[in-house]
């Protein structure tokens, strides 16, 4: 694994520590927990342990857990650092122990950006002699493996929405009793599918996330359902992504088959049909390289890059290592941070590929008079949070250490191992729809401020980035990672126990999003484009 440009935290602290400056050249710290006006605040720099490097600060003002503090005086102007990174300029004279936030800090047009280095990432194919790693899966004809066994009802269109929702909602809990195999019949519907240009963009992503869903591994059978007269065919869908229809994958209109009700009476019976046919599909020994993981986060606070998106980075190399995929996405949301993926990249191209993604975001909120600043949300900055800037340096974290293979568009086929970037939205349904649609098995999602989501056909596991957030939601949380800060664990040891909890979920065992039956309304297909 290379080494991170970025100095994450790592090891035990303090209990009576009070802030932590996560770089030798920060001028902020993060406050460990929340300071009290004219508060000293000893304390100790990174990296150093002699008693000489302590420092003392008075605290101005009230500062809450998780929000940032000065550590120098710092005049208007003047460029702002975290993680080492530039995370935005003071918009006002700063002073030491200043509480700093939106009404001191501003956006600025990112500096960072630079060119791939002139000697690409060094990039080594992992040792197939210590792929030794293995979950129990569902092995497909295509020779991927699914971690699920879905069948999936697909509308082309919304009007055909509801008839879909009829039929997969008449294979409940009961009716599925004797299909010991099957995870259910879940419907994806979304709210396009006409009404638009079939050379645009945005019918480009909705054909690639309906064939995505068609042939992922985690789905063993389909049906499809359209209305008949809309701009998403589904025999032009089929043809152009080559798919054939089939014995588990089946086709219907509601204007040819006489009506809602005759459409939903037929659609049961096709997929009573297809329920006996994957029920024989059995789990079987299965190797980790056959695992593709979305990176997601969303509700991010101030632990996100300190705690929970570090270690999915460290579970994430690990599965790279096996051979496997790790997906991360989100692209205004590695906005000022690309920097740190471009000399990651194994050759130009690949470098290029997301530089032009990050151009065609720019223009894409300047035709829509908006900024890429706007990206950070008021749960997000009332979890410490200030700019995309010192967002996106979080965000990155998920993606590891190892070397970036490529660049791919929303919901397109992933076709190579290791760790990749899938351009998407920085909303959190849209872009997961997107990482499943490119294959992706199973979904680590980290949060915050205490996200509620779940996804199908691939579960998601969701990790807590601070252990108060935790305890109020335990219920929702797989896995706590705030443990890093309160308790003192290491990044790797957290990062491992994420990584075996995934292959547990790989195996079957449901994550806390699946038990409560998450999952059936956060398919969202990325809308670009004019509704005509």
């Amino acid at each position: 694994m290379n080494d991170s440009p970025i100095k994450w935290l790592d090891g035990k602290r303090s209990a009576a520590q009070a802030m932590l400056q996560l770089s030798p050249k920060d001028n902020v710290a993060v406050a460990l927990r929340t300071l009290s006006a004219d508060e000293s605040l000893p304390f100790q720099l990174t990296e150093s342990t002699s008693t000489e490097a302590q420092s003392l600060l008075v605290c101005r003002e009230r500062i809450a857990k998780g929000h940032k503090i000065a550590l120098s005086d710092m005049p208007m102007g003047t460029r702002v650092l975290k993680y080492s990174q530039l995370i935005g300029v003071a918009s006002v004279d700063i002073f030491a122990g200043d509480h700093v936030h939106t009404h001191n800090l501003a956006f600025v047009n990112n500096d960072s950006i630079a060119p791939l280095e002139s000697h690409p990432a060094s990039y080594v194919s992992p040792d197939e002699s210590h792929r030794t790693d293995s979950f129990l899966g569902y092995a497909r004809k295509d020779g991927r493996s699914g971690t699920r066994n879905f069948i999936a009802v697909l509308s082309s269109v919304n009007c055909s929405a509801t008839v879909a929702h009829r039929i997969a909602g008449h294979f409940d809990q009961d009716s599925l009793a004797g299909f010991e195999n099957v995870d259910g019949v879940a419907a994806f519907t979304h709210g396009t599918g006409c009404g638009m240009d079939a050379s645009s963009e945005g019918f480009a992503n909705l054909q690639r996330v309906l064939s995505g869903f068609a042939r992922h591994p985690n789905v063993g059978a389909v049906l499809f359902v359209g209305l008949g007269c809309e701009t998403s065919q589904i025999g032009e869908l089929l043809k152009s992504h080559q798919l054939s229809d089939g014995p588990l994958l089946r086709t219907m209109n509601i204007q040819t088959s006489g009506g809602h009700i005759k459409t939903i009476e037929r659609g049961i019976q096709k997929v009573e049909q297809m329920l006996q046919d994957i029920n024989t599909c059995v789990r079987t020994p299965c190797p980790a390289s056959a695992l593709s993981l979305a990176l997601q986060c969303g509700g991010s606070d101030a632990w996100s890059g300190i705690t929970a998106n570090p270690a999915l980075g460290f579970a994430a190399d690990l599965l790279v290592q096996q051979g496997g995929s790790a997906v991360l996405a989100e692209t205004p949301e590695i906005y000022g941070a690309e920097h740190l993926l471009t000399t990651r990249a194994t050759d130009r191209s690949v470098a290029d590929k997301l530089m032009e993604r990050i151009r065609w975001w720019q223009d894409y909120v300047a035709r829509n008079n908006g900024s890429l600043d706007n990206n950070p949300s008021p749960g997000n900055k009332l979890g410490g949070l200030t700019t995309i800037l010192e967002k996106s340096l979080g965000a990155v974290a998920k993606g590891g250490t190892t070397p970036l293979t490529g660049v791919y568009l929303y919901a397109q086929h992933v076709d190579r191992s290791g760790f990749v970037f899938m351009d998407s939205p920085g909303y959190d349904p849209a872009s997961v729809t997107g990482q499943i649609a490119s294959g992706c098995n199973l979904v680590a999602f980290t949060t915050g401020r205490g996200s509620m989501f779940g996804s199908k056909p691939a579960p998601c596991l969701k990790i807590a980035t601070n252990t108060d957030m935790y305890k109020q939601l335990s219920d929702d949380m797989d896995i706590n990672a705030g443990t890093i800060v309160s308790d003192g664990e290491s990044v790797e040891s957290v990062g491992k126990r994420i990584y075996e909890r995934l292959l547990e979920v790989a195996s079957g065992r449901a994550s806390l999003s699946e038990q409560h039956g998450l999952g059936d309304n956060e398919f969202v297909p990325w809308q670009i484009g004019a509704t005509m």
